[in-house]
């Protein structure tokens, strides 16, 4: 086990000491309150350090969570999130954009737990007029609950990328051509909760959490958001391709990036709905565009 461990270590290094990918902009670190509110339980959330760091907590009563002041069209969101440690069977640690309709769109990470020395698991989905089932799950290459790493999404007209600090995880083209609707039209708010999910998140269901080690700490920072801010209302952004998420070398991974998110998809993904031919016998149309088969 721990050789091969250090085989994906050494796979990782070799990837990071190439050429520099054509990443989104530096995240900027500021506080919780200058982009986001809480939004329930008020009390399971502790500010720290001025408001630069903050914990979320779950016990046996109720979970807590928080979104963003403002609704976007495009951009940047990022944050830098530490999940909770030890036995965290049960629990989903979220962190997703939405938009406030019936028919809305939403992208997820969405983190559950497991029980002590069993690794998270990270799925992400997407949703567009309403639509899910796009579900895909990986392990990480490290313990999330050891220190802090950076979670974030580049949204634009051209793709929607899901990196985990600087290493795409999973891309979403915009494939409207092909009949697949994408997130164009509908501002999103970005939230995050931790919350209990013992009916599903581990195991199916089978494992429960564990409420002898409530509560359940999530520790977050670097609340970041770079976006194009609109109303709820809005269906187009006023500086829409003049951002710099809207310029060419951001609308398609480049040969670096793409190796980065096939060493993910060789390595440490556990199951993606484009390859799961019992719920869907047909493949999705965007999964060949998406590089996902």
């Amino acid at each position: 086990m721990a050789s091969s461990l250090c085989f994906l270590c050494f796979g990782f290094l070799l990837l990071a000491s190439t050429a520099r990918s054509a990443a989104p902009k530096k995240p900027v670190d500021v506080p919780f309150g200058r982009n986001y509110v809480p939004t329930w339980a008020f009390d399971h959330i502790k500010y720290l350090n001025g408001g630069s760091e903050i914990q979320l907590s779950l016990d046996n009563y109720t979970g807590t969570g928080f979104q963003s002041k403002g609704s976007y069209l495009f951009g940047h969101f990022s944050m830098q999130v530490k999940m909770v440690p030890g036995d965290s069977a049960g629990t989903v640690t979220a962190f997703y954009l939405s938009s406030q309709n019936s028919e809305h769109d939403e992208i997820d990470f969405e983190f559950l737990g497991n029980r002590t020395g069993q690794p998270y698991i990270l799925q992400t989905n997407v949703f567009t007029g309403g639509k899910g089932n796009r579900e895909q799950r990986i392990f990480l290459w490290f313990d999330p609950s050891k220190d802090y790493h950076s979670y974030s999404v580049l949204w634009n007209m051209y793709q929607i990328v899901f990196f985990v600090d600087d290493v795409p995880i999973r891309v979403f083209k915009n494939s409207k051509d092909l009949g697949v609707k994408f997130p164009f039209d509908q501002p999103m708010k970005i939230y995050s909760s931790l919350w209990n999910a013992d009916d599903w998140a581990t195991r199916g269901g089978l494992e429960k959490t564990d409420w002898a080690k409530a509560p359940f700490m999530a520790s977050y920072k670097s609340f970041h958001i770079d976006g194009c801010e609109a109303s709820v209302e809005a269906k187009f952004c006023d500086s829409q391709g003049k951002r710099w998420w809207d310029q060419k070398e951001f609308q398609d991974l480049d040969a670096e990036q793409f190796r980065r998110l096939r060493w993910v998809r060789e390595k440490f993904t556990i199951y993606n709905y484009c390859t799961d031919r019992v719920r869907f016998p047909s493949v999705a149309p965007e999964c060949k565009r998406d590089r996902d088969i």
